[in-house]
């Protein structure tokens, strides 16, 4: 900062929304870029927005953002969501030929986990659940569906294995990279990570309305948190 005294008189929380502003508008960008010049699925734009926007969550808790702006933010995301169901606001992300309400449970998903490790001085496990689900959820999803030969019927909801893989797949290794990355590795870490992702593919199954976006990351985030206690 000394090399930039410009920057050094710009409030530290005003930088770091900076930060978290850029990224959502390169996510933002890319996806708007596939969705008019790749004639693509609508999922897949809904997906790399899923994504995307998921991963905000590291720069929460890599750059120590308050949790009033986290909370503040979701509230927010929450209430545009729940209109955008009855106004176009959203709707390459809200349109997705099934009644759902995933987009609200995702926004309600990030306020709850963010208050709670926040509040606790342990960040990185609203990191693990808002990143399963990010990264678990959104890939089970597109695997499934252009590689999901073998289906299965969960309450009247369709899923494939191949997602379901996908999705343990993918939740271990957030799980595991967290977890190691925090408490050290050992046999109990791995094993701590391998529950994680088997309960989140579990839960992933139960997907109606979208229900999945809150249970997965709240149940993986509190599970690994209860569960690290044994580290």
């Amino acid at each position: 900062m000394a090399d930039f005294p410009a920057l050094a008189r710009i409030p530290t929380l005003w930088l770091q929304i900076a930060v978290v502003g850029v990224w959502l508008g390169i996510v933002l960008a890319i996806a708007g870029a596939v969705s008019r010049f790749a004639n693509s699925d609508p999922e897949i734009v809904r997906k790399i927005v899923h994504i995307g926007t998921g991963n905000v969550i590291l720069f929460a808790w890599l750059l120590n953002i308050p949790a009033w702006v986290g909370i503040g933010a979701s509230v927010l995301a929450g209430i545009t969501t729940l209109l955008s169901y009855r106004l176009p606001l959203l709707p390459g992300i809200n349109s997705i030929g099934r009644k759902s309400l995933g987009t609200f449970f995702y926004a309600v998903s990030i306020g709850v986990l963010v208050a709670w490790f926040w509040a606790v001085q342990k960040p990185y496990f609203a990191a693990l659940g808002i990143l399963i689900m990010t990264w678990g959820d959104g890939l089970a999803a597109l695997i499934g569906q252009r590689y999901g030969k073998h289906v299965y019927t969960v309450g009247g909801v369709k899923k494939s294995w191949e997602g379901s893989l996908t999705m343990a797949v993918v939740s271990y290794i957030v799980s595991s990279s967290i977890l190691v990355a925090v408490h050290g590795n050992s046999w109990l870490t791995w094993l701590v990570a391998f529950v994680v992702a088997l309960v989140a593919t579990g839960l992933e199954a139960f997907s109606w309305y979208g229900i999945d976006n809150l249970s997965v990351p709240i149940a993986s985030a509190g599970l690994g948190f209860l569960l690290s206690q044994l580290l």
